[in-house]
């Protein structure tokens, strides 16, 4: 059985999207499949921002940090003077460069936060504007799943998180598996994440010359959580020939001042020779040998089966439907990996569509489902909603380690209470609506009588909101 109607468009909106916007389940309750693919076919998943790239990014922390350390220095100084003599600080402290300050001044009110934060701040502004803007949500969904998918972690290299998502994730989120696989594992914000800009060939120049050697991080986590997954096959030894190949994929140290921060192949540390990984033996021919081995990972039978179920498994149960898996396998095998005709046979299988809600949103999921629903995503600071993020366990960008943010229900469910301070004081920023209207936009048909009595029984409409978005219904997809 599968949903119909504006049963399956509430449910469209909660599974595939963010959860509904004013007036969403009614307007594609005709057709919620057709709402999806549309979705699909007229986003490019990119939004039109003014952000530096992760490169510039990355320059411009640099930068910063040393004005910092620099400034601290001439604080010290400026101490040790004052300490040694009551007379007027030396004017060789008086002409400290400009912007640094000679002696310690007490912060202005309302300061600003530092240059790290800030750029996050505005990546993380971009995301939440993209995610609650007024479409189904899918793509965004898509992008999210991807970006957890291959993460990083802003607490390792805060510069680049927000840009490493849109320009190595975004742009290929709708196109070939093979393109997204390259384009992350060849940036800088992966390799300095995974190690790889540490990683020598023991029989290169730099390793000989260095005494230093391999870093297989970023090999194992390609196969074993990227690519084929785990139990498919490959040995301890593909992992270590793959960091063979992988060693010259580094990054340009981001105090060179034109390209610091930037992708470069550094054929001094790539170990020399032809590797054999999977059976299969690759030439040396520089990084052309790397990109080789991941164009064959991309196009591999266990990576189909892998994805298909990982994606099954994100959108629709914990355990999916074992025909469900199979035929996205099928397809993404058939279209060589084609992302979006990926998403469609997602949508199009009518196993996508039980009505039986078997997964739990995260925190993420369930936060912005909240501001889509109030409409208070313009009240509230991104800082703000970024901390909510953090106490309910899912800081933005800030996996616990290279498999990501689980989504299933175990890891999430027994932090379901703390999501009740959150609903309370979101509730508190909305201008107050009428509780019986907001069950209708949110959860339409999905409303259980039990539901709707315990919304009908609240105290306040404030108390109504907070009810609703903490109503099961309400927190699964």
């Amino acid at each position: 059985m599968t949903a119909r109607g504006k049963e399956a468009a509430a449910l469209a909106l909660h599974r595939f999207g963010f959860g509904p916007a004013a007036g969403q389940i009614d307007a594609i309750a005709a057709d919620p499949r057709g709402a999806l693919i549309a979705d699909l076919d007229r986003s490019s998943g990119m939004p039109s921002v003014d952000l530096p790239s992760s490169g510039t990014a990355e320059r411009a922390v640099f930068d910063f940090r040393a004005e910092e350390q620099a400034r601290q220095k001439l604080e010290q100084r400026a101490k040790k003077a004052a300490d040694a003599s009551t007379m007027e600080v030396s004017q060789a402290v008086m002409d400290a460069p400009s912007g640094a300050s000679a002696v310690p001044q007490k912060p202005p009110e309302n300061k600003p936060p530092p240059l790290p934060q800030q750029i996050l701040f505005n990546e993380a502004k971009v995301r939440f504007d993209a995610a609650c803007a007024p479409t189904t949500g899918l793509v965004e969904r898509l992008v999210w799943f991807w970006s957890n998918h291959f993460c990083i972690s802003a607490d390792k290299i805060p510069s680049m998180a927000g840009a490493y998502e849109r320009e190595a994730v975004r742009p290929y989120v709708l196109g070939r598996f093979a393109d997204l696989l390259l384009a992350v594992e060849s940036h800088p914000a992966m390799l300095f994440y995974l190690d790889n800009v540490e990683s020598m060939g023991p029989n290169s120049i730099a390793g000989i010359n260095r005494d230093r050697g391999l870093n297989e991080n970023l090999a194992r986590e390609t196969l074993e959580l990227h690519t084929l997954g785990v139990r498919s096959g490959y040995t301890q030894t593909d992992v270590t020939n793959f960091a063979k190949v992988l060693t010259g994929w580094t990054w340009i140290g981001p105090g060179e001042p034109d390209r610091g921060g930037e992708f470069a192949f550094n054929k001094r540390l790539h170990e020399p020779g032809d590797q054999i990984v999977m059976g299969k033996r690759y030439p040396d021919t520089g990084v052309e040998q790397g990109r080789a081995i991941l164009s064959d990972l991309a196009r591999h039978p266990a990576t189909a089966q892998h994805i298909a179920r990982k994606l099954a498994a994100h959108f629709v149960a914990d355990e999916p439907p074992p025909t469900l898996v199979a035929r996205l396998a099928k397809n993404f095998a058939d279209t060589n990996g084609d992302l979006k005709e990926l998403a469609r046979t997602l949508i199009a299988a009518d196993e996508s569509w039980v009505p039986r809600r078997q997964k739990l949103k995260t925190p993420a999921q369930w936060i912005t489902a909240g501001l889509r629903l109030t409409g208070a995503y313009d009240t509230i600071p991104i800082g703000r909603i970024m901390v909510a993020q953090t106490a309910l366990g899912e800081p933005l960008w800030r996996p616990p380690a290279p498999n990501g943010f689980a989504d299933t229900e175990a890891a999430w469910i027994d932090g379901v209470p703390r999501r009740l301070d959150i609903a309370n004081e979101f509730a508190a920023r909305v201008p107050a609506a009428d509780p019986a209207a907001l069950i209708e936009l949110s959860l339409g048909p999905l409303a259980s009588a039990e539901t709707r009595a315990t919304i009908s029984r609240a105290e306040s409409r404030r108390q109504a909101l907070a009810f609703l978005v903490m109503a099961p219904e309400f927190l699964r997809s």
